[in-house]
């Protein structure tokens, strides 16, 4: 997977196309252009106006009040688990709740977390900050210096966008440091090189930043020094998508520094930033770095890979290491941890001080293994769990002790101690009470075929009771990109909100996603994307062919990437359902990647190139055909058949430009087709600030789809 993990994307089309006419575009002007300004009056009042709107008419549905009272009870509730950074002997937990709604950064030790009575420190009280400056101070997490972690790089964004500012802060006298380090606002990064010095890389002025809005040049900042004084380290190209830096400790303190120069979305060259002057790692261009232990580099492959200097090709989805000490050599010793297996993917991987703990989903269900290096080879065995669905793990390479989250869509979250030094079972430290009754429902593995024969599975989750009669109000869930995995979680807004209502719940698993590793990703990249539509499209007729649900009553709903699954669908297959939820969406995919859609430019290694060169002439005519023909914003028409959707999103939202939604649903106004339409003022590309605007956004969402397939 690449270092840049965004969430966000765009469609493709049931056609193939030859190689399009070099005749210069006659380009149309779009005439909601401007509601691209983000943040401009006239955008602003449109936007008041929609929320005004469709406001009005969701929360005067009689279930609403019943549903926000539901979701706050969720989100409010302090029976979650308070997981977090294992680091110096402490579990560092960010908290919110009730009466702390921008949240609380707080750590409590290992022996008491284990114990399941932890004594919680706070450290920073974000409610208190923001007053004290006035500011709209969304956290954005927390990078400290290995170790002990005494020393933090807290990062604040406004309002949630991805954008933030860096400041240094001390955790024993629990306060910012007086003169200390502190970034501008801007898409930067910066790790510690050592107490003294930073490694950043930021918006350092004009022409610093790549076409994509990311840093390109990294410097390095000595304590004391003004930031303008800072020295270049190492420089990228204006056309990657940017340089991202990381620090990798090993269990004997041993650090790696990197960048990460990320030709594109899925490609990376990396450097070792620790020496006197940046040096290669022979690592494959599509590959993510994961660690560092016993001296050995740990990375997973996305691409077959042949070892420099052998005939040996290494598949990809692999999971391998190579010596430190070797990996900048022309031919370094590579050895593997785990093949690639079919239907098989490695969803994460932790050092611990003992070893290796990597949980790899088998058809999309998870299995925790563990990892012991000899010295000359990785031995492998099996940590033994109650049930097999989501796996997350907490771990430090200073410690033995880890902590993972085992989770089902029926099962709560329980959290587990594992002791990395043996493959024994892990211990219960806390298990969620159900906040619906779970005892009511079931779960279904069912396989869909695609128009291309290929098996794409999916979750069910209905009552034990259903009727198969085709009347069931139905959610479809999907995302289908990036290689972003859909696996098994429990979600009480889905029990709670939907199952107990009466509802079902479908979780796809189409191509585009990574739950069957690299090549079921690649498989729907740029021209042939419209698999993963297809393999959507057939999920959605299995429903049918079952008798679970059938058209009237069925939803769809998907975010970012999702979001423009749901615009294809409005286009292609409108007759499929009745109501969409639209959540921060790309829908313009002619103009997803210009040079005012924010990080638009990033996606084209995913979905195409549609721009147009200087002549007017399009600089990858196949790719731009493509998307022509089937960019929602751009295909739009009139038509009876097309289901009132909902779109949300974030006027915060500096990844994904609110202006797709926008736009389509002005389009929509002016066609006069009914829609919803909801933009948070906060948010970011979360589209939820804090708390209690998640539990009003679900609230809404719930309502509309209760609206559309219950009534």
């Amino acid at each position: 997977m690449p270092l840049l993990r965004l969430a966000v994307a765009v469609a493709a089309a049931a056609l193939t196309f030859g190689c399009a006419s070099m005749t210069p575009l006659t380009v149309a002007k779009d005439p909601y252009a401007w509601l691209e300004e983000i943040e401009g009056p006239k955008s602003l009042d449109w936007v008041k106006a929609q929320n005004a709107r469709s406001l009005t008419e969701l929360e005067a549905d009689p279930r609403f009040a019943g549903l926000k009272a539901d979701a706050l009870a969720i989100v409010n509730s302090r029976d979650r688990l308070p997981v977090g950074a294992v680091r110096g002997g402490f579990v560092y937990n960010f908290w919110q709740d009730a009466t702390q709604v921008r949240g609380v950064w707080r750590r409590a030790s290992i022996a008491s977390y284990n114990a399941n009575a932890p004594v919680w420190e706070n450290i920073l009280d974000f409610d208190a900050l923001a007053k004290a400056e006035n500011r709209n101070w969304v956290f954005q997490g927390a990078n400290c210096l290995p170790p002990e972690g005494a020393r933090c790089l807290i990062s604040l964004s406004d309002g949630g966008k991805d954008a933030r500012v860096q400041r240094e802060f001390d955790v024993s006298t629990r306060s910012f440091v007086p003169g200390g380090f502190v970034t501008p606002e801007a898409k930067s990064i910066a790790i510690w090189k050592d107490r003294d010095t930073l490694l950043v890389a930021s918006d350092w002025g004009p022409g610093s930043l790549s076409d994509s809005g990311y840093p390109f040049i990294v410097k390095a900042w000595m304590r004391g020094a003004a930031l303008e004084a800072a020295t270049e380290v190492i420089r990228g190209e204006k056309a990657d998508i940017g340089l991202f830096l990381s620090r990798y400790t090993g269990e004997d303190g041993q650090t790696l520094l990197v960048a990460a120069q990320q030709l594109d979305f899925f490609s990376t060259i990396y450097w070792r930033l620790d020496g006197e002057t940046p040096v290669k790692l022979t690592l494959p261009r599509k590959s993510s770095v994961r660690g560092l232990h016993k001296g050995e580099i740990i990375f997973s492959t996305e691409e077959d890979w042949r070892q420099p200097g052998l005939e040996k090709v290494w598949p990809s989805g692999s999971l391998m290491s190579m010596p430190l000490a070797q990996a900048s050599e022309a031919a370094p010793p590579v050895r593997l941890i785990y093949g690639a297996v079919p239907r098989e993917s490695i969803e994460q991987s932790a050092v611990t001080r003992d070893g290796l703990l990597v949980a790899v989903y088998r058809n999309v269900r998870g299995v925790l293994l563990r990892f012991v290096f000899d010295g000359r080879a990785w031995v492998e065995s099996q940590i033994p769990l109650a049930t097999n669905g989501g796996v997350s793990i907490s771990a430090a390479p200073d410690q033995s002790a880890a902590f993972l989250v085992a989770e089902d869509f029926l099962r709560p979250d329980t959290l587990m101690a594992v002791d990395a030094r043996s493959s024994s079972a892990p211990k219960s430290v806390r298990a969620l009470p159900s906040m619906f009754d779970a005892a009511k429902f079931t779960v279904d593995q069912f396989e869909a075929t695609s128009k291309d024969g290929t098996k794409i599975p999916y979750f069910v989750l209905r009552a034990k009771d259903l009727k198969f009669d085709g009347q069931a109000p139905t959610l479809l869930y999907g995302y289908g990109g990036f290689q972003i995995s859909l696996t098994p979680s429990y979600s009480p807004f889905v029990g709670k909100m939907w199952l107990e209502r009466g509802g079902v719940y479908v979780l796809a698993n189409i191509r585009g996603g990574g739950e069957f590793g690299p090549a079921w990703h690649q498989a729907g990249l740029k021209l042939n994307r419209q698999v993963v539509y297809d393999d959507f499209i057939a999920v959605a007729e299995d429903l049918s062919t079952r008798k679970i649900t059938s058209p009237r009553r069925l939803g769809i709903m998907g975010g970012s990437n999702g979001g423009l699954l749901m615009g294809v669908m409005m286009s292609q297959r409108p007759d499929l359902f009745r109501a969409a939820v639209v959540q921060v969406p790309l829908l313009d995919m002619l103009g997803f990647a210009n040079a005012n859609m924010l990080a638009g430019s990033s996606w084209v290694a995913e979905y195409g190139d549609p721009r147009l060169g200087p002549d007017g002439k399009p600089t990858y005519p196949d790719e731009r055909a493509y998307l022509t023909k089937l960019s929602p914003y751009q295909n739009l028409k009139k038509r009876p058949d097309m289901p009132a959707p909902f779109f949300v999103g974030s006027t915060k939202d500096d990844r994904v430009h609110p202006a797709h939604a926008r736009k389509y649903a002005a389009k929509m106004e002016a066609l006069g087709m009914p829609f919803y339409f909801y933009e948070n003022t906060d948010g970011g590309h979360a589209a939820a600030a804090n708390l209690q605007e998640q539990a009003h956004r679900r609230a809404l969402e719930m309502t509309y789809l209760m609206r559309r397939l219950m009534d």
